[in-house]
């Protein structure tokens, strides 16, 4: 007999029955959702919503803990400090996850050395606004006003390496045109802005414009997208409406965990939060806001991070931005 063919056998057997063990127990106290977005935003609304499933189906209380600003980074750090015990998750999106660390050189920060990548929740077109004046009724009239006089054309963002920042990068980049960059500190004042016709486009999405929109003041000349989006059907998509056909503008919003979380504990989370997106009463909500329900496991979390991160790394050296 091979004993340490034995003695191995046993200590595989001992982990398995271990990581099972700690999957069925999970959770047994209370969890807590950290989030950089402010509450009543579009992700802490998700959030609520799948909180209060999650603590139905797992017996226990999850916690919402809103730390906004600092470019994410007070949320970020008060999740880095907890247990990776998964007892402490973070929601980010595709830039804090992909964009951080090409903004934030100095910090030396790259948020997948620190975190997990858990589950998924969400992902969020953009669609470009402008004034419901405007004298631009397609991409084509956008982007032709900005080739006639280049750095002229102002578009707005909520941020310096926010996607409406880097989504409007990218058009320049595709297009060879030029314009400048008004970022706002207030998103409800930007597209107040647009609305006015002070600033003449911006990058939107649906819960951060709707207000604008519906009392007649934007309008959506293109969806940055390849297919249209059921809830604004007439709305055309980038090439449809005279755009680069390769510009598509999102976000993703996923769950993270402290770097070493147990992958039966993972796992477990994965499944469950994919069971709770499914439910119709959070399925109807995000139907409102047009968030595409996501259920990626943690290696397609990564594998999308990652592709975003090389298209953001290269738009930021292209610009030279940084926020440091």
């Amino acid at each position: 007999m091979n004993f340490s063919r034995v003695l191995l056998t046993g200590v595989a057997a001992l982990a398995a029955a271990s990581g099972a063990l700690a999957q069925s127990d999970y959770p047994s106290k209370p969890v807590t959702l950290v989030t950089p977005f402010a509450a009543g935003s579009g992700p802490d609304a998700v959030l609520r919503l799948v909180s209060d499933k999650l603590s139905r189906l797992w017996g226990q209380r999850v916690l919402i803990d809103n730390k906004p600003g600092g470019g994410g980074f007070i949320a970020i750090d008060q999740a880095r400090r907890a247990a990776p015990d998964g007892y402490t998750l973070l929601q980010l999106d595709s830039e804090h996850i992909a964009a951080l660390p090409h903004l934030y050189k100095s910090k030396n920060f790259v948020t997948l050395q620190h975190f997990d990548p858990v589950a998924s929740l969400f992902r969020t077109p953009f669609f470009v606004a402008v004034g419901s004046d405007s004298k631009w009724k397609t991409m084509a009239d956008l982007i032709a006003a900005a080739k006639a006089e280049p750095d002229a054309v102002v578009y707005g963002s909520w941020g310096v390496g926010s996607p409406g920042h880097l989504g409007a990068q990218q058009l320049e980049a595709l297009t060879g045109i030029r314009m400048r960059h008004a970022p706002y500190r207030e998103v409800s004042q930007l597209y107040s802005n647009v609305g006015a016709g002070d600033v003449p486009w911006a990058f939107a999405s649906i819960p951060s414009s709707q207000g604008i929109y519906k009392a007649g003041k934007l309008r959506y000349i293109a969806v940055a997208a390849a297919k249209r989006i059921p809830q604004m059907p007439d709305v055309p998509t980038m090439a449809e409406s005279g755009g680069p056909a390769s510009l598509e503008v999102n976000s993703f919003v996923s769950l993270l965990a402290p770097k070493g979380v147990s992958p039966a504990i993972k796992a477990k989370i994965n499944a469950d939060v994919a069971k709770v997106i499914a439910d119709p009463e959070i399925r109807a909500r995000f139907d409102t806001f047009a968030f595409e329900p996501l259920a990626w496991s943690p290696e397609e979390i990564e594998r999308n991070a990652q592709a975003k991160s090389k298209v953001y790394g290269e738009l930021v050296r292209r610009g030279n931005i940084s926020l440091d």
